[in-house]
């Protein structure tokens, strides 16, 4: 659509999976709803599961009776057994309807579910199996639990394998089972149960697999939720969804088994959350103001985005330059909207053409937008995950790091019978996160070269490529710069006033405090979801920072301590460069006060 905004080539558009409420499903439903005005020979074709409610909100929005509404009957469900509480005990659910062990509270629905895994294994009914827990973090844990559990399972017992369908720092790839899998359980028989451990993002995946014969569903959801007042998001656990759960109920077929981890009866809300009411818009505004170059207008969304959310992406794009003084799209806001990335890394990106970084930062941009990079060590190999990681480690920081990892992997890939599985797996690194930066390196260098912005010769280790890609970094990321206030790793950042530890991952996590933690960091995310820790992060000065910052940026940040330490020094640096007949007369305060009434005008004007 940003190539070709009314889809003159195409005459049916078909969105699948509507009830996600994902934020790109959101948008394309809603530029599709201009769309369809516009041109009247084009369809649309919406999938989407119950409620019925949802579907005729979405009939509505297209213009009532002007759409048509097909309802297909579902497969009858499979058998749901709910766990229930009294006064007196807590039931338990089990495979075969009797039995126990498998009991649950409200508070331990985790191990009540793995407890559940082994209990159906123990009875030798066949077909796979499929656990629904709240969070990838969550995933990962349970895989390396249930792992250790198959060990200690009877000989006369068939192997338990468990399989992630989602994680941080998964081994497999997440690729959908194979329906025909001949070590499946179930009607192939092989001797082996696979037990898939998925957050909400594995129902899709299941949807083929025959041998699925049990379902364990927790019934809450860990999401993240955007607060633009702090830029940055935490982490909400809540009930899933009504309709999240019936998708999950026909997933193991009528003559299946469902166990719901909450009582029976429990309210849960009817349709799933929009995700454009809980994210960040900056990259959802970017894309739509390109889409008004295009001639497309306003986009008419279901529901409409949170205005402070609006305001504070207009505010980052206009910090970022990509905005004009009318409030369209500046030619820096062009370009940037050519990037599958987020605006600040863009601009980062952008900035390294100037510097002449583009190669080192190219490099950065791709593996901050793969998976995290770095494996969740076996329990009892954690030191030794430590120290092969301290390998990769550069002393500038964790941007550094990145590169550093990006090119051992890549001079690897030249020597005689490498091997990407065992490389990584020595390394305590994800194959497919690195594979992934590999090719999301090769399409941003396609887009450089495509837009005619120069990429430099790597020169990684150089002092000036060191300095030229702090720079770069903080041109796109200076609205998240932060200082050590006590020397002991508690991070003040300058937007918020919040103060933040550093991650573990980091090469200044807690096990590197003993070397000395930088005053000063730029950072790539904060997160509230995560103990209230920023994560890669690379040492930068006071001086750089002032040089790189725009001053109504600046002069806009809350009062504190650090920011009257980095007033000091910019008055510091104009009276020592200023000669003393053309020092300016009004004071600083003054000059803040106008700044300030601009930056007003500028937000009334956009």
């Amino acid at each position: 659509m940003t190539s070709d905004p009314v889809l003159e080539r195409y005459g049916v558009v078909v969105v699948d999976r509507a009830h996600e409420r994902t934020l790109s499903t959101d948008v394309l439903l809603g530029l599709l709803g201009a769309l369809l005005q516009r041109r009247p020979g084009l369809r649309a074709v919406v999938l989407m599961e119950p409620p019925p409610g949802a579907a005729q909100r979405l009939r509505g929005h297209y213009g009532g009776t002007a759409a048509a509404l097909l309802c297909l009957e579902a497969p009858g469900p499979a058998q749901v057994v709910y766990a229930y509480h009294n006064n007196h005990n807590n039931n338990s659910v089990a495979a075969g309807g009797g039995g126990g062990g498998g009991g649950c509270h409200s508070d331990d629905y985790f191990y009540s579910a793995l407890r559940l895994v082994l209990e159906i294994h123990r009875t030798r009914e066949r077909g796979d199996v499929a656990v629904f827990l709240a969070s990838a973090q969550e995933v990962e844990v349970a895989h390396s639990i249930l792992q250790r559990e198959s060990t200690r399972l009877g000989a006369d017992l068939d192997r338990l394998v468990p399989v992630r369908l989602c994680g941080a720092g998964q081994a497999e790839p997440p690729a959908p089972p194979s329906a025909r899998d001949p070590a499946a359980g179930g009607a192939g028989g092989g001797g082996t149960r696979r037990v898939f451990l998925s957050s909400q993002q594995g129902e899709d995946l299941l949807g083929g697999v025959d041998s699925l014969h049990f379902v364990i569903d927790a019934g809450v959801e860990k999401r993240l939720v955007y607060n633009p007042r702090i830029r940055a998001y935490s982490e909400v656990t809540r009930p899933i969804s009504q309709c999240r759960a019936d998708v999950r109920k026909q997933l193991c077929r009528p003559t299946g088994k469902c166990f719901c981890l909450y009582p029976e009866g429990k309210a849960l809300p009817a349709e799933n959350a929009p995700r454009i009411l809980e994210s960040n818009l900056t990259s959802t505004v970017l894309f739509l103001k390109r889409m008004e170059i295009g001639g497309l207008g306003h986009c008419d969304f279901i529901h409409q985005p949170d205005p402070e959310g609006l305001m504070q992406a207009l505010e980052e794009l206009d910090y970022l330059a990509a905005l004009d003084n009318d409030g369209n799209l500046s030619e820096i806001g062009v370009i940037l909207s050519e990037f599958p990335l987020d605006p600040q890394m863009g601009r980062a990106l952008l900035a390294s053409c100037e510097f002449d970084c583009a190669s080192e930062m190219l490099t950065v941009a791709a593996m901050l937008s793969a998976p995290c990079c770095f494996l969740a060590p076996p329990a009892g190999m954690i030191h030794e995950a430590h120290q092969c990681h301290r390998r990769f480690h550069h002393p500038e920081g964790d941007h550094f790091t990145l590169i550093n990892i990006y090119n051992a992997f890549k001079r690897s890939q030249g020597e005689p019978h490498f091997n990407v599985e065992s490389w990584c797996r020595d390394n305590f690194l994800n194959p497919a996160s690195l594979e992934t930066a590999e090719s999301l390196r090769s399409e941003l260098t396609e887009i450089l070269s495509r837009t005619e912005l120069p990429v430099s010769e790597p020169a990684f280790g150089t002092q000036t490529n060191t300095l030229s890609l702090k720079r770069a970094l903080l041109s796109g990321f200076f609205m998240q710069v932060a200082r050590d206030v006590d020397g002991g790793g508690n991070y003040f950042m300058l937007t918020n006033k919040h103060v933040a530890q550093v991650h573990p991952v980091s090469g200044y996590g807690p096990s590197s405090h003993k070397l000395g933690l930088p005053e000063w960091v730029v950072f790539h995310e904060y997160a509230l979801a995560e103990n209230n820790c920023v994560r890669t992060l690379s040492e930068i000065s006071p001086q750089l920072f002032i040089e790189m910052t725009p001053q109504y940026f600046f002069y806009n940040l809350p009062p504190s301590e650090s920011k009257a330490l980095l007033q000091h020094s910019l008055e510091r640096n104009a009276s020592r460069n200023c000669p003393a007949d053309l020092k300016p007369k009004k004071s600083l305060a003054v000059h803040r006060e106008v700044s300030q009434e601009t930056l007003y005008d500028r937000c009334v004007l956009q």
